[in-house]
């Protein structure tokens, strides 16, 4: 017995959202030496599907077309999904394909899309770590896990940017034919059956420009140059030439963190980029990023990255063990 997947791939569409979970559901396919599962690809509108790269797909189908009974409807992310306005027919047969199939899901900020459809409201969803705030905001009834990979809630599957959609496919094959099964595909297609730590590893909280009125950012600025130094409350407003009381304030209301807050995740920020060279062990980078020790730099790290510095260090590092 077969089971037909579809991908929906709006205009613009991240060509890796597509092909990614399609080349894991195909190299299942090759395991068992028999079509297992039936690929399909469905577009927005008529005609080629331009991705972001340039690269056009064919669809196999186009919404609004009958399709036979889905295992699985997954929408596909672009770099703009936040801001496409879908049709009113397009949205109800979204709508209606995701109730009917066994399953539905997204991929990175194909969320956008279900949250439109109203299908997200009061579900468990992830999506990119660049993209869980904006999420967050525009639907609030959505809960949003913005670590992790991907995420099972009920008959919805809902994964992190790219190239976490293989992650979801695996976790599918998984479901479906089991561990041996998606053991193999993994190994095939050389990826992690089961990665480790979350998506927040790969973000880049923290690295943003300084923001605010100038004396803020100039003390965002000397705050990034100087990560070692005594950062408290009052160091800061006496660099800013401020009342510590107006510059927490100021800073809260401005920045959208408390400087406290800022002050760790901009030192988490260095301490990362000294893990990526390598050549620093976690005990200096917490010394020379301002931490009180490794245990300190050790908390804030999982806090923010979801994982240890010493996995960051060995999974992103670029320098010798």
């Amino acid at each position: 017995m077969t089971q037909t997947i579809a991908v929906l791939a709006l205009p613009g569409v991240q060509m890796l959202d597509v092909s990614g979970p399609l080349d894991v559901f195909a190299q299942a396919n090759a395991e068992l030496g028999r079509a297992y599962y039936v690929l399909r690809v469905v577009a927005y509108e008529p005609g080629p599907v331009r991705s972001s790269s340039g690269v056009c797909l064919l669809p196999d189908a186009v919404v609004g077309d009958p399709l036979p009974r889905l295992n699985t409807l997954l929408v596909a992310g672009t770099p703009h999904a936040s801001r496409a306005v879908l049709s009113t027919p397009a949205l109800q047969w979204i709508r209606a394909t995701a109730r009917e199939a066994r399953r539905y899901g997204s991929v990175c900020t194909g969320a956008f899309v279900l949250a439109a459809a109203g299908l997200l409201d009061g579900r468990r969803v992830t999506t990119h770590w660049n993209a869980a705030r904006e999420l967050r905001l525009a639907y609030p009834r959505v809960e949003v896990e913005e670590d992790a990979l991907h995420v099972r809630d009920g008959k919805l599957r809902t994964s992190a940017g790219v190239t976490a959609g293989l992650d979801l496919a695996l976790s599918l094959v998984e479901e479906d034919l089991g561990r041996e099964v998606a053991a193999k595909v993994a190994s095939q297609l050389v990826m992690f059956f089961k990665r480790p730590g979350g998506q927040l590893q790969f973000s880049r909280k923290g690295q943003a420009g300084p923001v605010g009125r100038s004396v803020l950012q100039e003390v965002q600025r000397w705050v990034a140059a100087h990560p070692q130094l005594p950062l408290s409350v009052d160091a800061l407003a006496a660099h800013a030439g401020l009342s510590p009381r107006h510059f927490a304030r100021l800073f809260h209301a401005e920045v959208g963190v408390t400087p406290a807050a800022w002050v760790e995740m901009t030192r988490v920020a260095a301490a990362r980029a000294m893990l990526e060279g390598g050549a620093a062990t976690p005990k200096q980078a917490a010394a020379q990023c301002g931490f009180a020790n490794v245990d300190t730099l050790r908390r804030a790290f999982v806090k923010h990255v979801g994982v240890s510095p010493a996995a960051y260090r060995r999974h992103h590092g670029s320098g010798p063990d």
